[in-house]
């Protein structure tokens, strides 16, 4: 070997030798891992694990259905992480096609007139059926798809928590694009984007924090319709998947409220892990597209994106999704012509007496084969008396959400505005939203029992405990995407106290506040079902109530009053919404928008 006369190129060339171990240098005195190695090994760690947990999931998913017999659920404490698992995948797959399902049918809502005259008014009527009236219309379809396996019964789970979560995401995409900028379309139009890239580069960007923050609420919220879920009857026959809503529904039945804690803890930590590891990602991933001048001086963080982000194998590993979704969003669909044909206002309102005459034919006969079913065994007498009660539960769901948002908006809008305090109470929230209300059934019921109580006043704030959190979600979700330079702008004005409020906050959190209000209001009109009528042993209470009605021909197997129930919740639902969220709703989309 050649000496080096030049000692600048052998400094250089020292630190090389050692690390290879090419110097005689001692143990203590080698240099340790690089940080680059230790940020590819726990990224591939993290990833091999996802893949070998997805991949174990899906193998039980696909099980002989004689295997739920074999090994029925149980209460021991080894079973716990399993039926975890098997819960968090089931809703991780229903939140994916939730997802799916929002980006077609808000766009396609948002986007045309008339779709958005079906789809809105057929939205709040699904907001408002009962998951178990999902499952029991499902289940058997589902089972004859995949005949001797679990895979079928995994569906009909599936889907049922998909109802509990889909119609929050949709609202919510639907409130942005109906208040996308004046200016963004400006833009899109001088860079000549086509609806496939508008859609794709803008819109989803601009209504991707409150998108994402509707998630995390359907997430959690899917939790209180699990237990519902995972235990299915078909016939007489009834159906266990081993997770933890059936883990929790046994320790209900067996009244063993130390497997009722062993399930809330293991919630926590599972809500916990997918706030780590999906959700606060997201959030710290979609503060770059808030709408506004000036970047904010706080900004969420996650650890596990400053990972990806610093890790060379993440990066090889994602290279390929990257590069396929760039080529899709430079593909020109729906290229807007230069000369287009347009109709005549004559025409135009020719066109919407046809549309309208459609949709009440339709109306008619729908209503005519209800009546034709009705009239087999509902009299007017039960109409009339399920309108007074369907009136009842209104007034309970009106007081309660306007309690609720006195409540939570000014606690939403304080988070929102504190990226530190949010990353804090995030994962709280999202347990409380996740805690299954059901477990609060007893309490009530001994309470009212021991106080005697009236049901009809005291059963009512169970309506709202599960569905609280889409208010809380949401205005946390306007609040974050307040555009900072409004804020700073107020804070130069010396805008404060309820002035403050009124001409700045209010007005932008405002449609963030009322898609968590409609989805609020059909949450708790789905929840009254089994929040008017409880019980605790050989206790029952029940309240007037439409819920509590509904609840009560379930049992008795009144298919006809089951009907004239679930009719008459689905029409009050939609004139309220049609006479009263509306209006608010194109109020918002006219002068509450950030252009």
């Amino acid at each position: 070997m050649e000496p080096i006369h030049d000692m600048s190129a052998a400094r250089r060339l020292l630190p090389r030798l050692a690390s290879v171990g090419a110097i005689g240098a001692s143990p203590w005195q080698r240099p340790v891992l690089s940080r680059q190695f230790w940020f590819d090994a726990f990224a591939f760690t993290l990833v091999a694990t996802l893949l070998a947990y997805f991949s174990w999931g899906m193998s039980e998913m696909a099980a002989p259905i004689g295997r739920l017999a074999s090994r029925p659920v149980s209460l021991a404490l080894h079973h716990l992480p399993g039926y975890a698992l098997r819960t968090t995948l089931r809703m991780l797959i229903a939140v994916l096609a939730s997802l799916a399902f929002t980006l077609v049918y808000a766009t396609l809502a948002a986007k045309s007139r008339r779709a958005g005259q079906i789809l809105i008014p057929l939205l709040d009527i699904l907001q408002s059926v009962p998951v178990l009236g999902y499952i029991s219309f499902t289940v058997t379809g589902f089972i004859a798809l995949f005949p001797g396996s679990i895979l079928g019964v995994e569906c009909a789970a599936i889907f049922a928590i998909f109802t509990s979560q889909a119609w929050n995401m949709t609202f919510s995409l639907y409130q942005a694009l109906k208040t996308i900028p004046k200016d963004m379309d400006e833009a899109a139009f001088v860079f000549r984007l086509s609806g496939w890239q508008k859609f794709w580069k803008m819109e989803l960007p601009y209504a991707m924090p409150g998108l994402i923050w509707n998630t995390m609420m359907s997430m959690s919220g899917g939790w209180f319709f699990v237990v519902a879920s995972e235990a299915i009857t078909v016939g007489n026959q009834k159906i266990t998947l081993p997770g933890i809503g059936s883990y929790i529904a046994l320790a209900i039945e067996q009244q063993n409220l130390h497997a009722i804690f062993w399930a809330i803890g293991t919630m926590i930590i599972v809500i916990l892990l997918y706030d780590q590891l999906l959700f606060r990602p997201l959030v710290a991933w979609s503060d770059k597209f808030r709408y506004e001048l000036t970047a904010s001086q706080e900004a969420p963080h996650s650890w596990l994106l400053m990972l990806f982000s610093k890790s060379r194998l993440a990066k090889l590993l994602f290279r390929p999704l990257g590069w396929l979704s760039h080529r899709l969003l430079r593909i020109r669909l729906f290229k807007p012509s230069i000369a287009t044909f347009q109709f005549s206002a004559s025409e135009a309102r020719l066109f919407d007496y046809l549309w309208y005459a459609l949709l009440g034919l339709a109306g008619v006969v729908a209503l005519q084969h209800l009546v034709v079913f009705l009239r087999t065994g509902v009299e007017w007498n039960d109409v009339r008396h399920v309108a007074w009660l369907a009136g009842l539960t209104l007034l309970r769901v009106v007081v309660l959400i306007m309690l609720a948002s006195l409540i939570w908006v000014p606690i939403g809008v304080m988070v929102g505005l504190r990226p530190k305090l949010a990353q804090v109470i995030q994962p709280l929230a999202q347990f409380l939203a996740a805690f299954p209300a059901n477990l609060l059934f007893p309490v009530a019921v001994m309470l009212i029992s021991r106080y005697a109580l009236n049901p009809d006043i005291w059963l009512s704030p169970l309506i709202i405990l599960g569905t609280q959190w889409y208010i809380v979600f949401n205005v946390i979700a306007g609040a974050s995407a307040f555009p900072n330079d409004l804020r700073e702008a107020s804070r130069n004005f010396r805008v404060r106290g309820w002035l403050w409020w009124r001409r700045v906050m209010l007005p932008g959190i405002f449609p963030y506040f009322l898609t968590g209000a409609i989805t609020a209001s059909g949450g708790a009109w789905n929840a009254s079902i089994v929040s008017e009528a409880v019980e605790w042993g050989d206790k029952k209470y029940a309240a007037h109530g439409l819920g509590a009605y509904i609840a009560q021909m379930t049992e008795a197997g009144d298919f006809p009053h089951i009907a004239l129930g679930v009719g008459m919740m689905a029409l009050v639902v939609v004139l309220f919404n049609k006479f009263f969220w509306r209006p608010l709703y194109e109020l918002a989309a006219r002068k509450l928008r950030f252009d």
